[in-house]
């Protein structure tokens, strides 16, 4: 037998592993990741994204910038794919911005008026229906370090919503208030690459971080007054010893913590969530296993508890 014969059967053997992985326990392990630009800005971007997630081994996707590859990914892990995009759309059509990915059977399309960035798909998890959406927001303003612009709290304020992001989130807003009025009975997860610090991440034990500054980012700030919990958050309240930066690139002061996953639901709660970063084209280590790295985004992953 060749050793690429051999190879295959090996990595045929671990692929219908991950595939049988299937709900034991109900439980549902939800990963979110801007994979880049397709996970092509690197060699073989695509087979270390789909090794990545192999090793991780999510029961759920939400991807961003997904531009294309979303499907080949999706059919290499044996996993159902969802394009967010109006219906007839190819599924590998390079425009698409968001996709979930599934262990489990979908239900219902869930439409909005902006699927660039914004949309999704129901899963069903030991029968309970959840609504999972994926995200993403623009990144102006930006500002790599805005404790550094010398801008007092309202001037920031002011500042926050000068761009495309405050206007896709208000736009956006009206159906996050519609699901988390409706997650009693259909818990709902949204996550993905929103492109803002977290309120979180900016109070009174991270002032010495921030040059003194505390500040009340608005889009965080607002999803948790409609009831939304920052899973991440929620499991490591402390963010001097969890910061769960998913954001920073070489030879810049930009760490910040920019991807999400929220949650609302009494049927729902998270017991585990943690970040992965390293920088684009350098080696990941997981579980021993070294992956070059397809993105210049982290990923979030939540593990849930589905209670009757």
């Amino acid at each position: 037998m060749s050793r690429y014969l051999l190879a295959f059967l090996l990595f045929s053997i671990q692929l219908q592993a991950f595939a049988q992985q299937k709900h034991t326990s109900d439980t549902i392990k939800v990963m979110a990741w801007n994979i880049y630009r397709g996970a092509n800005e690197i060699s073989q971007g695509r087979y270390h994204a789909i090794d990545i997630i192999k090793a991780l081994n999510p029961d759920v996707v939400l991807m961003v910038e997904t531009y294309g590859s979303g499907k080949e990914i999706a059919d290499s892990l044996g996993m159902n794919f969802h394009l967010v995009a109006q219906k007839g759309t190819a599924l590998n059509d390079k425009s698409v911005n968001l996709s979930i990915l599934s262990k489990f059977p979908f239900g219902e399309r869930i439409d909005t008026d902006y699927p660039f960035y914004l949309g999704g798909r129901e899963v069903f998890v030991s029968g309970q229906k959840i609504r999972m959406l994926s995200n993403w927001f623009h990144y102006e303003p930006w500002h790599d370090a805005p404790e550094t612009t010398g801008m007092n709290t309202a001037e920031l304020l002011a500042w926050e919503k000068t761009g495309a992001k405050w206007e896709m989130f208000k736009k956006v807003l009206p159906y996050f208030k519609d699901w988390t009025a409706e997650a009693v009975n259909t818990p709902v997860i949204i996550g993905g690459d929103m492109n803002t610090p977290s309120h979180l991440d900016w109070g009174k034990t991270t002032k010495d971080l921030h040059n003194g500054l505390e500040f009340p980012w608005q889009t965080t700030t607002t999803l948790q007054n409609i009831g939304l919990i920052d899973s991440y958050r929620a499991i490591h309240p402390n963010p001097i010893a969890y910061p769960g930066i998913t954001w920073d690139q070489k030879d810049k002061t930009d760490e910040h913590r920019i991807d999400y996953i929220y949650y609302k639901g009494s049927k729902l709660e998270a017991v585990n969530s943690a970040t992965y970063k390293v920088h684009l084209g350098d080696t990941l280590t997981i579980k021993g296993y070294e992956i070059p790295y397809p993105s210049d985004h982290g990923i979030v992953l939540t593990t849930f508890v589905i209670k009757n």
